[in-house]
């Protein structure tokens, strides 16, 4: 396969998406969103670990703000607090962004056909964050059938295919995958505070710690916070 896009936010499972597509296409771009996130230091974050890379990226805006309903858009909503991973509550959380994969998509998958590019890669997982309903395989499998129904592949061209290769995995697991294969998270940014030091009681912070901790390695952001190395 020739060339792909990547969904990159520039955080763990999008910078280990972006490594792993390195190694099985010929060419890749990274497709970040500007979309009114709470924690939008990710974005100039992402620049950081693309350019590193050698990866072309277009960082495309968008305001999910108009919409609302989430604690990443809305900061009138209180984002939720934990002390353990353990607290975090099995159902849709106040960090849901609703049906921000499905949008997300559906624009990579317009700049994708514009491009001629065939291929979506995204890092979405679920074992270790299943109360988000738009990163299981049924939505994705859903969201491809209509992408390619609502579009030129309609009518003959070749149909788009959206690649989840981390959708099985633990967070711990795909950060081992990622560092088998050169991936550099000193840069990738978990917290949904929006600040570069995680504040370590948002359910991003805590999942991220726990992961660190099965892989059985010390986090790279942490430990160039610790250099004093800001970006």
């Amino acid at each position: 396969m020739e060339n792909c896009v990547v969904l990159f936010s520039g955080g763990i499972d999008s910078t280990t998406a972006l490594v792993w597509a390195l190694g099985r296409f010929k060419r890749v771009h990274a497709l970040t969103f500007d979309y009114g996130q709470r924690h939008r230091i990710e974005v100039g974050m992402s620049r950081r670990t693309a350019a590193a890379l050698g990866v072309s990226q277009t960082i495309m805006k968008l305001d999910l703000g108009q919409i609302g309903g989430s604690a990443l858009t809305d900061t009138r909503i209180k984002l939720p607090g934990y002390r353990t991973a353990a607290q975090i509550k099995s159902r849709p959380p106040a960090t849901y962004v609703p049906f921000r994969n499905g949008i997300l998509l559906a624009l990579a998958a317009a700049w994708s056909e514009v491009q001629g590019v065939r291929r979506i890669v995204c890092g979405f997982n679920v074992v270790d964050s299943p109360d988000y309903p738009d990163t299981r395989l049924p939505f994705v499998r859903a969201i491809e059938r209509a992408i390619n129904s609502g579009s030129k592949a309609a009518f003959g061209e070749a149909k788009i295919r959206i690649l989840a290769p981390l959708i099985r995995l633990r967070k711990s697991e795909i950060i081992r995958l990622g560092l088998s294969l050169g991936a550099d998270y000193s840069y990738s940014v978990s917290c949904y505070a929006g600040r570069e030091k995680p504040c370590g009681r948002c359910s991003a912070c805590l999942l991220r710690r726990r992961a660190f901790a099965e892989a059985g390695v010390k986090d790279p952001l942490i430990l160039r916070l610790k250099k004093g190395k800001k970006r």
